[in-house]
């Protein structure tokens, strides 16, 4: 699985940014989208998740800011972010859980995606 990230960049603290990652390859289907990010001297969290059934998971700090969403149909995640503050300063690497056509499933990381919030 190939995932193709886009979407970061500068903004200022209050503004708004939206990621989105594409799959591409041999998928039969994807049972997981999500996202980690990783700030500077910090380890890698977890952001948020959705499953294909649309389960939805968000951590602490992103709740109520940020939206994750799907495009089953494109393979698309998306996730929409709001009232973004200094802390949210990552790189920003989705991930899916996808289940092959040869029925196997695989984890696949897209690259990373650098989201800077001035304040």
């Amino acid at each position: 699985v190939q995932l193709q990230a886009s979407g970061g960049g500068l903004v200022q603290a209050g503004g708004s940014l939206r990621l989105s990652c594409a799959a591409s390859g041999s998928i039969f289907s994807i049972n997981v989208m999500g996202w980690y990010r990783q700030a500077p001297g910090k380890q890698r969290e977890p952001v948020a998740f959705i499953t294909a059934g649309g389960t939805i998971t968000y951590a602490d700090p992103v709740k109520g800011r940020f939206t994750i969403s799907r495009d089953n149909a494109k393979n698309t995640g998306y996730l929409q972010m709001n009232s973004l503050k200094s802390e949210d300063t990552a790189v920003y690497r989705c991930y899916a859980q996808a289940l092959m056509t040869s029925r196997s499933y695989v984890d696949s990381w897209g690259q990373g995606t650098l989201v800077t919030v001035s304040s």
